[in-house]
């Protein structure tokens, strides 16, 4: 094992390299260029032993990576924002079709007005397209979650394509230790790519044409049935990758100081790790606070959750995206995790860090106590908080 030092850019990078991918497609996008830009050097050098296609468009790049993956090759592009959003169509094409593709979306703010800064409505607005979602917070998670994408994807019970979901600029463009594991460990882990399906002109068939209403139900109920499989499998995953690579790994979600807890507070990506800090400040202050950091979205964690949750007295949930008129996402989801239980706590959400807007332990800390004297003083909120306007 080498520890280098790396963006989550070129974090996700080395991960394509480390899974010996054989076709990249790349489309540039800021801030998610650097991460092409690295793999073409590594094939151009031959370190690499794939093909590289530059595309006319973002649509263009998943197009060839799924016409590669369905003739049995590891494929992987990249994208953020507005690409992701062109490459739409084919978001779903690929996962219908249950092409196990691994694609890191740096996650920007959309336009307009234009951003090119962290924000996560771009992966959400997609985050029932059948995609596998996993929010990284870190640039060893950008590298490790690479490897275990392919392996959860690939699995011949999920078969399904994954995101990986990293926060632009604040890991993007941040340079920090990472473990890069060599060939021989890479190989004892993520085995030769053998897929459910693929074209070949000795055995031709069709794929994706048209079906009529007495057979599409079932595909989808299938892909339901993938997903809820991948929950299963991912945390096996990551106990397998925790003795190859030697590196503390959590599964779905990571609790930090949540046995002991009256209130959790719950995020996903960068935030995650600012709340670890606003954590050891609360309890410095005598308040008995843990973190659950979300990192798989899709399939959204229901058990671990609730079984986190339970007997707390306060949730404290911040979300980097909103669903208009609603609340945002990850509110959503535990709201409806928690439902059937009948002690449920309240679920109190803050809407911060749209647009790039800094999320600091100091600004996380303030969200806890607002919380906390909302409930203690018996308010039923029942809208999502934004507490950083400018007014």
């Amino acid at each position: 094992m080498e520890t280098l030092i790396l963006t989550a850019n070129h974090a996700v990078s080395y991960g394509a390299w480390s899974s010996r991918v054989k076709f990249v497609a790349a489309y540039p996008i800021t801030p998610q260029t650097t991460i092409v830009e690295m793999l073409s050097e590594f094939i151009s050098s031959k370190k690499m032993d794939a093909e590289f296609m530059t595309v006319e468009s973002e649509h263009s790049a998943l197009a060839a990576v799924t016409g590669a993956e369905s003739t049995g090759v590891r494929s992987f592009t990249a994208t953020s924002s507005h690409g992701l959003l062109y490459m739409s169509e084919m978001v779903h094409w690929v996962a219908r079709a249950r092409l196990p593709i691994v694609m890191p979306v740096v996650n920007r703010a959309l336009a307009p007005p234009w951003s090119i800064w962290v924000d996560h409505t771009d992966t959400m607005s997609h985050r029932d397209t059948g995609w596998i979602q996993i929010y990284v917070s870190n640039n060893q998670e950008a590298y490790d979650m690479v490897l275990q994408g392919y392996r959860l994807g690939e699995d011949r019970k999920v078969s399904m394509p994954v995101m990986i979901c990293m926060d632009a600029f604040l890991l993007s463009h941040t340079f920090a230790p990472v473990k890069i594991l060599t060939p021989e460990e890479t190989d004892s882990f993520l085995p030769p790519y053998k897929p459910l399906w693929k074209l070949d002109p000795e055995n031709p068939f069709s794929v994706g044409g048209i079906t009529t209403a007495e057979h599409y139900y079932e595909f989808s109920e299938m892909m339901d049935q993938a997903h809820r499989n991948a929950g299963e499998i991912f945390d096996e995953i990551s106990r397998e990758y925790e003795k190859v690579s030697g590196l503390l790994q959590t599964g779905k979600i990571e609790k930090y100081r949540v046995e002991d807890a009256e209130s959790v507070i719950l995020a996903l990506g960068t935030m995650a790790e600012e709340t670890r800090v606003a954590v050891d400040r609360l309890r410095a202050e005598g308040e008995k606070v843990g973190l659950v950091k979300v990192k798989m979205f899709r399939p959204f964690p229901n058990k671990e959750i609730r079984e986190a949750l339970e007997n707390k007295s306060l949730v404290v949930v911040m979300d980097r995206s909103v669903s208009y008129g609603h609340e945002g996402p990850l509110s959503i989801e535990v709201k409806s995790t928690l439902y059937p239980s009948e002690n449920r706590p309240p679920v109190l959400n803050f809407i911060v860090g749209l647009g790039g807007r800094d999320v600091t332990f100091k600004d996380i800390v303030s969200f806890h106590k607002i919380a906390k004297k909302k409930v203690t003083e018996g308010k039923k909120v029942t809208e999502p908080i934004f507490v950083q306007l400018k007014v």
